[in-house]
């Protein structure tokens, strides 16, 4: 018997002219490109979606570039007003294009089988989970991540460029042919794939005699060019790459590694305060009370006589007695009940084999600062004579 959710339990949207990578198969974050005139043109479609999924029981997690945020977050902000609702989360993400479009349909997929509040807490973690960046001829424009005078004065020779990295963190290297393999600052899991698009095919033969052979995928798939591109990296003379890891497992782990406490207001788990959807500040506390139990012996409270109480706690003090009904003390809140993710490749429902949202990860996270792969995964391992990917 399954034990996934409700398929209405949240729904993913991604404000920006960010188009789908196709990598997830059919299912898809929902595009709202906020073109128009107005504010509130380039709001309304938002808001007319936002009110039906709401009226349908579900929730939105509305996913928006962090250097273009002004108007999806006047959106966002509009809809909640509007319908006087928060079940509504904005959600920022320092991306690029291309990895901010595969990230959306990921958490699309992940979708029906997780609580929204983790939907939402999984869009800081998915990017740890990639290695996303470009190869820059020049970093002259690049303000999305941070360069120094460096880089700048590097760009003017006419024989360097550079690898610019937006996930899992963000720095800007010259590129040394010699030293690719070297200095990559995370390696997916094998077996890898690696997803690409330039706006100029001309540009990227320094790019494809050196990248692909320092992170070796398994396929390499070439997509059409990100319109928001030169935007995020202030040229048209790049190369934009995502590489992931197509182990079957992938996502379950990443979905795994959430430690998650439920919202003392609205009750979704969260993993980052303040609450994404009512934007409280506090989770239920699991933790037994300390304070011993009075005996049948022990002076039981009476009511207070002039403000002070009588064989109470010192300086009038609550007791064990006068914190709880009845004398008991209280009852520990449950632990939220873990939900099974399903594989990303079979496109089925959980099963016996797939991590459990909570539980503590077989491995320890993978190392950012230093170019080693990431973590093995438990469960059935790839067959390398036929990699197995979650494209279709």
């Amino acid at each position: 018997m399954s034990t996934a959710l409700p398929r209405s339990a949240s729904t993913v949207a991604l404000l920006a002219d960010i188009p789908s990578t196709g990598h997830v198969g059919e299912v898809r974050a929902r595009r709202f490109a906020m073109h128009g005139d107005g504010i509130g043109e380039r709001s309304a479609a938002f808001v007319a979606f936002a009110q039906q999924e709401i009226d349908t029981g579900r929730k939105v997690v509305a996913l928006y570039p962090a250097w273009r945020a002004t108007d999806a977050e006047r959106a966002i902000n509009f809809a909640r007003g509007s319908l006087r609702t928060d079940h509504i989360a904005g959600m920022a993400l320092d991306l690029s294009p291309l990895a901010l479009s595969l990230v959306a349909d990921q958490l699309a997929y992940l979708a029906p089988y997780l609580q929204p509040g983790m939907v939402a807490a999984l869009c800081g973690e998915l990017p740890k989970h990639l290695l996303a960046g470009a190869w820059l001829r020049t970093v002259a424009g690049l303000s999305t991540i941070p360069t120094t005078l460096k880089h700048h004065v590097g760009s003017l020779a006419p024989s360097v460029s550079f690898l610019a990295y937006c996930a899992p963190t963000q720095q800007v290297q010259r590129m040394r042919p010699a030293d690719v393999a070297a200095t990559l600052p995370f390696r997916p899991v094998q077996p890898v794939q690696l997803l690409c698009s330039t706006p100029d095919p001309a540009h990227t033969g320094v790019f494809d005699d050196h990248l692909p052979q320092a992170i070796q995928p398994v396929a390499t798939r070439a997509l059409p060019v990100q319109p928001l591109g030169p935007v995020y990296w202030g040229t048209p003379k790049y190369v934009e790459f995502v590489a992931l890891s197509a182990h079957p497992q992938a996502l379950a782990y990443a979905a795994s590694s959430i430690r998650a406490s439920a919202c003392s207001w609205c009750g979704e788990p969260m993993s980052a305060k303040p609450c994404p959807f009512c934007a409280a500040n506090s989770t239920r506390t699991s933790s037994r009370t300390t304070t011993p139990h009075p005996g049948p012996g022990a002076p039981q409270d009476r009511a207070p006589r002039n403000g002070r109480a009588v064989g109470g706690a010192p300086n009038g003090g609550p007791t064990a007695a006068s914190t709880a009904p009845n004398g008991h003390r209280p009852t520990p809140m449950p632990a939220p009940i873990a939900e099974p993710v399903p594989d990303p490749l079979r496109g089925t429902g959980p099963g016996p084999s797939h991590g459990v949202v909570g539980a503590p990860p077989a491995h320890p996270p993978g190392t950012l600062g230093r170019p080693q792969e990431g973590p093995p995964l438990t469960g059935r391992a790839p067959r390398p004579e036929i990699p197995r990917t979650y494209s279709r």
